[in-house]
């Protein structure tokens, strides 16, 4: 299927979204903070990247800025799965270029819906 980038500092996280995808037949890379995935986005130009926000170093909105905003990798859709459920966050998400947004923890359904509205068919 698709090849997906998580982006998240929290092992287990990225554990329970591999776990998800994998089920759905996508493959997997993976990121440890928002510095890195913006670093592996433009060198593996993944179909998607699941984008957590509170991270090291570079978060998840700006991460998500970095990467639409630059045109090798403006093309890739960000889709925001955080802790953060305030409407104007997820506004915000939006304004950096986000183009989803889930709220953990993570219900596979939205998750798998989410997703697939933004890989070509």
């Amino acid at each position: 299927m698709a090849r997906i980038l998580i982006v998240d500092d929290s092992p287990t996280q990225t554990l329970s979204l591999a776990k998800i995808l994998k089920k759905h037949g996508h493959e997997i890379i993976t990121a440890k903070d928002g510095m890195e995935g913006v670093v592996i986005a433009k060198a593996e130009l993944p179909d998607l990247i699941l984008m957590d926000v509170v991270m090291p170093k570079v978060n998840g909105f700006q991460a998500t800025r970095q990467i639409t905003k630059n045109p090798s990798t403006s093309q890739i859709p960000v889709i925001i799965v955080t802790t953060k459920d305030q409407e104007t966050d997820k506004i915000w998400g939006e304004r950096q270029g986000a183009k989803g947004y889930v709220v953990k923890p993570v219900d596979e359904d939205i998750l798998v819906a989410t997703i697939n509205k933004f890989l070509p068919q």
